[in-house]
């Protein structure tokens, strides 16, 4: 089976920017995103959505689309997979070893809304 990408689905999505990064968001799917002060169980609203799919047809912001939230659900704090990163200067004998796991929220989105009106 096959993960799921935007060409493949028919339901309602939404592009929103988070951390610096651009995420695509379907309801009743999670995400993990990097770590956000709130705590488990807490409701997340995002505000900068850049695109928004539903069933009547595509709406596209310049740069956000107007009047647009999507809210998420805190699931978990976790941390992700381990990183090495190894650094040496050849002939120099110099080396360096050092790992890395970044912190990460695991988030549900719960609903996609525009206008106040909730899409899914």
């Amino acid at each position: 089976m096959t993960p799921a990408t935007p060409s493949d689905t028919t339901g309602p999505y939404a592009i929103v920017e988070a951390s610096g990064q651009q995420f695509w968001l379907q309801p009743e799917r999670y995400v993990d995103l990097d770590r956000l002060s709130a705590d488990v169980d807490s409701t997340v609203t995002l505000d900068n959505v850049l695109l928004i799919k539903d069933g009547s047809g595509t709406t596209l912001g310049q740069p956000y689309v107007e009047g647009a939230t999507v809210e998420l659900k805190v699931l978990a704090h976790r941390r992700g997979q381990k990183i090495i990163v190894y650094k040496m200067r050849p002939k120099k004998k110099t080396r360096r070893k050092n790992g890395h796991r970044q912190e990460l929220t695991r988030v549900m989105v719960q609903a996609i809304k525009v206008g106040g009106k909730a899409i899914a």
